[in-house]
Formats: structure tokens, sequence, C-alpha cells
């Protein structure tokens, strides 16, 4: 494989820059949620946002789409929502004096779905995404109908402690590259909004990248180069998950899968590329990792009536596990 040179690196990620700076006029104060949306997008990854109502999370979506120039549609969940509202279903249609079954493609068939509310659906619903996020394509009564790329589903849910909410598949879960969760606004940032934005309205969002020029980009990602120690690094964070691989882990009943070491390499050749580098490196792991495991690992119960959270327990897996995974030379150990 040819790896990314620097031209190329540097000429992709002022395209994102310009990305980045657009979206957060959409979406103000919240930089670092916009950074790793967009480092999501670039490792071609599925989003899960997770925030109270009325925080900007179908906004920040709707105008990624906007700046992107892709097609767009937006999906609300309700507990009342079928799968095949979702896939498409089949409609009998008289063609020739014939009567036949013709696929009526639904909502999915687009680049980006807005799946707003995603744990509002049933389970039922919820798993008509898996083979969509996983494989691209929709089976319905055995026929298979690819989707179009690039294709990502950016999902925003309620805290599930609100009523009326279904906690999401772990199959499910596990298809999401990141999950990020939206904070409340500071003073400052509510001020500027009550000066800047108007109740009822949309900010308005132009096009600054084509379909051709973020394709060229998201190749250009995968041409990222990871070194082996790096490589490394995330196999070691992985398995530092399960019982008895590392301290924190006692607080953990299920590790994260082998689809979470493939998401943060993903995850951090894209942080490279948007910090002008060729190689991915341990920082940038350590950048991506907490949005890639927080929904990949379930608790202990004692550890949660302890008060420990998903981030931090990785936090104590990112402090226990080192970059590199060698021993100190016999002769330095002899000098001490």
């Amino acid at each position: 494989m040819e790896f990314a040179k620097e031209p190329e690196v540097e000429q992709a990620a002022q395209q994102i820059q310009s990305l980045s700076d657009t979206l957060n006029q959409v979406l103000f104060g919240q930089e670092a949620l916009v950074d790793l949306v967009i480092t999501g997008l670039l490792a071609r990854g599925h989003i899960l946002l997770e925030g109270l109502p009325g925080l900007g999370k179908t906004e920040l979506v709707k105008g990624l789409s906007h700046a992107l120039g892709l097609d767009t549609k937006r999906i609300q969940f309700t507990p009342d929502l079928l799968p095949g509202d979702i896939t498409g279903n089949p409609v009998l249609q008289e063609i020739d004096n014939k009567r036949s079954f013709v696929f009526q493609p639904g909502p999915l068939f687009t680049n980006i779905v807005l799946a707003d509310e995603i744990n509002r659906a049933s389970p039922k619903t919820q798993s008509a995404l898996l083979e969509a996020m996983q494989e691209h394509r929709v089976t319905v009564l055995g026929e298979t109908h690819p989707l179009p790329l690039p294709f990502f589903v950016l999902a925003t849910q309620n805290p599930i402690e609100l009523e009326g909410t279904y906690p999401l598949p772990e199959a499910q879960l596990d298809r999401f590259l990141f999950k990020l969760d939206v904070k409340r606004n500071s003073v400052d940032t509510l001020e500027k909004i009550v000066n800047q934005r108007e109740l009822g309205t949309e900010p308005e969002t132009r096009q600054v990248v084509d379909q051709a020029t973020l394709q060229s980009v998201l190749d250009t990602v995968r041409a990222i180069y990871l070194p082996d120690v790096v490589a490394n690094y995330i196999a070691r964070l992985v398995d530092a998950t399960h019982h008895g691989q590392s301290k924190a882990a006692s607080s953990i009943k299920f590790g994260a899968s082998p689809r979470a070491a493939l998401s943060m390499a993903s995850a951090a050749k894209a942080r490279a590329l948007i910090n002008s580098r060729t190689n991915a490196s341990f920082e940038d792991v350590k950048f991506v990792a907490k949005a890639v495991l927080r929904h990949r690992i379930l608790l202990e119960y004692n550890a949660k009536i302890e008060g420990e959270t998903p981030d931090s327990v990785i936090e104590k897996i990112l402090n226990e596990v080192p970059f590199q995974n060698t021993k100190t030379p016999k002769h330095l150990t002899n000098a001490n």
C-alpha cells in the first residue's frame, strides 16, 4: 500500500479546517465535540450523540450535511416506528398487465441518515439498522439492496433515564464508531446564542466541501501510516478492558470487541490527518480512546454503586497501559 505524502495530507487538512470553521458557527462553544464528529466522519464511522433535548445535536448533524453537500434524510424514531418504515417495503404494482412486488426504498437510502432520538424506537426497529451500518446494504424478503456511498448514520439519543426510551442493543452500539456526550453550554455561550439566534430559525450553512473532495480526503485518511508500535498500543488498550488483563478491568463486566481496535486505528489515522501528519501517534489514540470505548464496555454493578463511569475506568486504563510494551534494558536495570 502506498502511504500518504505530506503535500496531500496538508491539502486535505486545510479542506477539513474549513469544514470545522463552518460547523463551529452552527454550534457555538462545542469545539471539542465538533472536532470529534469530524474525526469520526473521516474514519468512515457512525456516531451516536447523547444529551438532553435542545443542546443542538440535530442542528449539528444538519449543518454537517449542508456543509458537505450530501443527500440527507431524517428519521424521527418513535415507539410505533416499524422496520419497514426505515428500510423500505415491497409494493404491489401492475406492470404490463402483470402484478408484481416492486421494492420501494426507505429513508436509509441516502448518504447521511439523521436518526433522531434513536432510543425512542423499539429494539426490533433499531435492529433494522444493523445490516445497513455494517455492510452498507439492506435485505428485504431475501433480496439485497446496496446503499449509496458514502453512508453515515449520525444518531441522537436522550439519556436513558428519561421516560419512553429503550436501551440500544449491544450489537448495535458496537457498530457506532463513537459515542459522544453533548454537554450543556456555558453562560458566555448561552449569551452568544441569545444574541445571534432566533427561536424557530436555523443557522445558514454553506457548502464548503463537495463529494469528490470528501472522497479524496477519505482515501487520504486510509493512506495514513499506522506504525507497528501504535498498532500494538491499540491492541493492548482493548485487551486491557477484559478481566485479568489490567487492574482497572476489575470494574468491567464485558470488555471491548476487536471492532473497537479497528475503530480506534481508523480514528487515530483521521486525527493524524486533521493535524497535518502522515502517521498516527500514541497521542492520537489517547485522544479518541474514550469516544471509541465508552459505549463498548459494560461495568460491574458494584463499580456503578461506587460511582465509577465508563470514562473514569477508561482513564484508569490509559494511565495503566504504557505506550510501548518494552522492558528496561538490562544494562540500565543494573545501573540502578
